[in-house]
């Protein structure tokens, strides 16, 4: 996607999180166009679109593991597998902790994993992370 504005994809389906991520990239002056899917399954669906050329892949994506219908895991296992999104940087933006999270999530192919903060102030530093990433 050069030359356009950055995407970012955001693979989410706690629609707090989506609204505070949101605040968090305006308040870093992103300026980016945020595409939502509300669960692991709406996720697939989209790199299947991509994939088939139906529309451009994103790039970022960013994906909570803890999802409905299918886990973000399967999601970075499909966005790994797509022959246009495959060397986009994945952010595993999960609440999880856990080691074995961690370790799968970088076996599965994750550029970053990042915990989800619990203060506003910390949630409201991700923006600049994400404008590091995104400036590549």
């Amino acid at each position: 996607m050069s030359g356009g504005p950055r995407v970012i994809m955001l693979v989410e389906d706690n629609p707090a999180d989506v609204t505070l991520l949101s605040e968090a990239l305006a308040s870093q002056k992103v300026e980016t166009p945020l595409f939502v899917a509300h669960d692991g399954d709406e996720g697939i669906r989209i790199i299947d679109a991509i994939d088939e050329s139906r529309i451009p892949c994103p790039d970022l994506i960013l994906l909570d593991l803890n999802l409905p219908r299918r886990s973000g895991f399967a999601v970075l296992e499909r966005v790994r597998s797509s022959r246009q999104c495959k060397r986009k940087p994945v952010v595993v933006f999960s609440s999880s902790d856990a080691r074995e999270d961690r370790e799968k999530a970088w076996r599965l192919g994750a550029s970053y994993y990042i915990r989800k903060p619990s203060t506003l102030k910390d949630l409201m530093s991700i923006g600049g992370v994400l404008k590091k990433i995104l400036a590549g």
